[in-house]
This record gives C-alpha cells, structure tokens and sequence, in this order.
C-alpha cells in the first residue's frame, strides 16, 4: 500500500508577530488552511457552536472537545501505522484505546480497502506563496488519485453539515497538484462514529462507518468555494 512516490518536504511551524504560521521549503511564512477557514468562517456557523457551547456549559463543551481530540490523535495513529506496515499496534487494555483502536479497524475493513496505493501520510502541502497545512494522506482510492482525510464523530453526520472538510480536501488537491505536478480532483472523507462504552470502559455499541466522496463537478464546485475564502482572508488580512 505505501509507496512513496513524493518527495514531501517537512514545513514546520513557526510564530511570527503572534501568530502561527508554516515556514515552507520555499522560504515563505505562510498561514494554514484550518486558519483561513476559521477566519472566514460565516457568522450563522460561528453562533450556532456558541449556542452548543452555552446549551451544554463551558467545562462540559471543553471537556467534550477534548476527548474528541484525544480520540482522533489516538484513531489517526493507528491507520498511520497500518498505512506504513500494514499492520496496527494491539490497543492494550486502556478501554479509550480499544476504542479508537475500533474506530480505526472500522475505517481500515470499510474505506481503506478501496485504497491501493499511499503516497504519504501526515503530508505536509503549500500552494507557493499562499497557504499551507498537512493532509492525513494522498494515494489512489478506486485507483484514482485523491486526497484522504480521516475523522472520528460523535454522532453521525449529514453531507451539508461538513462542507468546511470538503473546502479542506480542495485546498490540500490543490497545493499537490501545484507543487508535485498533478492533477488530483477528487477528495475522501473517511470517518467513524464512536462506539458507546459503558462505566466499567466496555463497548457497547458498535462504531459506524462514513464516507464522503468529492470529485466531478461537485470537486470543481468546492474548489471554486476555497478560493473564494482564500481571497476573503487575504483582503482582511493585508
């Protein structure tokens, strides 16, 4: 499945003026797609997750946040290593690992199957000039080539509630397909709904499989939309 055909070169992180920017192998002080996205984000979604944050209480909105986050870092890293290997480590006996260890078995017997080949994963990406961020990985799904994202959820997901991810998949196609010389038109979201546990850390639903595909005309759609948010940043930020 790994096949490093690109040679992605690391961008790493640094903090200019206050703020976090990717230093890219180009010399350029760039900021991150998930930093373009916030910025523009619309009004109407900015204060509905205010509204989830003041209907379920600050530490409790916290608190979930952070077990998502905790959750996702643990689920990527196991399809890290089955990407790598093949093969992803033994949970152990800590039951949120054994969760998302589920959660990431559950993407690898569902989604990854379609997957043949994985140029890279955790891959660092820059349009020159403009943005830059790391994608979860690139390679052929159903033998075309795309990029790949992978994400827990808590609760099932409808296809209106997730355009950010698709703005997402359309940024990191098209810093790959400037940069390594491409043409990548087509995105996948692979995600995975938790599985309940009980108090005693069992199981005790089973998770449940999503996948969301971009390509065709719906890409060039979402494409479009990226470059529209991308100019909104800049014109208030310059």
């Amino acid at each position: 499945m790994y096949n490093p055909r690109f040679n992605y070169q690391p961008i790493p992180r640094e903090t200019v003026d206050g703020r976090r920017l990717y230093a890219t192998p180009d010399g350029g002080r760039l900021p991150s797609v998930t930093t373009i996205l916030e910025a523009t984000k619309p009004e109407e979604k900015r204060q509905a997750l205010q509204n989830w944050r003041n209907r379920v209480g600050h530490t409790q909105a916290q608190a979930i946040t952070t077990e998502a986050a905790n959750r996702g870092t643990r689920m990527h890293k196991y399809l890290e290593d089955y990407t790598k290997t093949g093969a992803i480590a033994d949970p152990g006996s800590n039951p949120y690992s054994q969760q998302s260890h589920t959660m990431a078995q559950t993407i690898i017997t569902n989604g990854l199957c379609h997957v043949s080949e994985v140029w890279g994963y955790e891959v660092p990406l820059y349009f020159p000039g403009i943005y830059a961020g790391t994608t979860d990985a690139a390679g052929l799904h159903l033998y075309q080539p795309s990029i790949l994202d992978y994400k827990q959820t808590n609760k099932p997901k409808r296809r209106e509630w997730i355009e950010d991810y698709f703005l997402q998949l359309c940024a990191y196609a098209e810093a790959h397909n400037a940069v390594h010389g491409t043409d990548i038109q087509k995105g996948v979201v692979l995600m995975c709904v938790k599985p309940e546990m009980d108090d005693q850390g069992n199981l005790i639903t089973q998770p449940q499989y999503q996948e969301f595909v971009i390509e065709g005309a719906e890409f060039e759609l979402y494409r479009q939309l990226w470059w529209h948010r991308v100019e909104q940043y800049y014109l208030a930020n310059h």
